[in-house]
């Protein structure tokens, strides 16, 4: 029997130079998300997809470093969603109708925004808000697939705002058992099933090893 299930593309224009160990995490995990969805994963304007295919061990098909101005032109651009949290319309599940690609400027998640979505936003695509919060790149994938793909409005969606993270220093024995410090994160994500906000494998990890950093100086 066909299923009339519709499938999507989300792509990642990356707009930083480098690819720092936090952006790779993200990454990575839109990019399995994304498979798990039925749908693709494409992280554009890469500088060096060679060097990017090793960093991530992505199959290089997720990878290219053509940007979205030349993969989409013209009345193609009409099927791409640009989520911009300057639009003036929120993302609802009928743009699942309208557009078959959607696209995220990373990063997302500036504290305050520096707004670098506007780099993409002058090319012309029609633009959709994730609500009033900034997110991380990763956690707006995952709202705007969630919204599309199981049809969700993004009050309904359940959220952790601005989360306190808790974990223990490298050098405990038990660092699980004790945690001992704590980094507040100033994005909204996706509340888990647990009750905590869904992060990429390895954030919390990554966010104890720079304990002696900011946040912000880490991001």
């Amino acid at each position: 029997m066909a299923s009339n299930r519709k499938y999507y593309t989300f792509i990642v224009e990356h707009l930083d130079p480098e690819l720092e160990e936090w952006q790779a995490l993200e990454y990575k995990a839109i990019a399995q998300e994304s498979k798990d969805a039925g749908s693709i994963f494409l992280l554009s304007g890469l500088h060096s997809a060679k060097d990017v295919e090793r960093q991530l061990s992505l199959p290089a098909a997720n990878l290219t470093e053509a940007s979205v101005e030349s993969l989409y032109r013209d009345s193609a651009r009409q099927r791409v969603c640009l989520l911009d949290p300057k639009a003036e319309k929120d993302l609802s599940p009928d743009d699942g109708e309208l557009f078959d690609v959607f696209l995220f400027g990373g990063i997302l998640g500036d504290d305050p925004p520096r707004d670098r979505t506007g780099e993409l936003r002058k090319l012309g695509f029609e633009g959709r808000r994730l609500g009033s919060e900034q997110m991380t790149t990763d956690t707006a994938a995952r709202v705007a697939r969630i919204v599309v793909l199981d049809n969700k409005r993004l009050e309904g969606i359940p959220y952790v705002d601005r989360p306190d993270i808790e974990f223990s220093s490298a050098a405990d024995p038990e660092p699980e058992a004790n945690p001992t410090e704590s980094v507040s994160m100033p994005f909204r994500y996706v509340k888990g099933d647990d009750g905590k906000p869904v992060m990429p494998t390895g954030m919390i990890e990554l966010l104890a090893s720079d304990a002696d950093k900011g946040i912000l100086d880490l991001l």
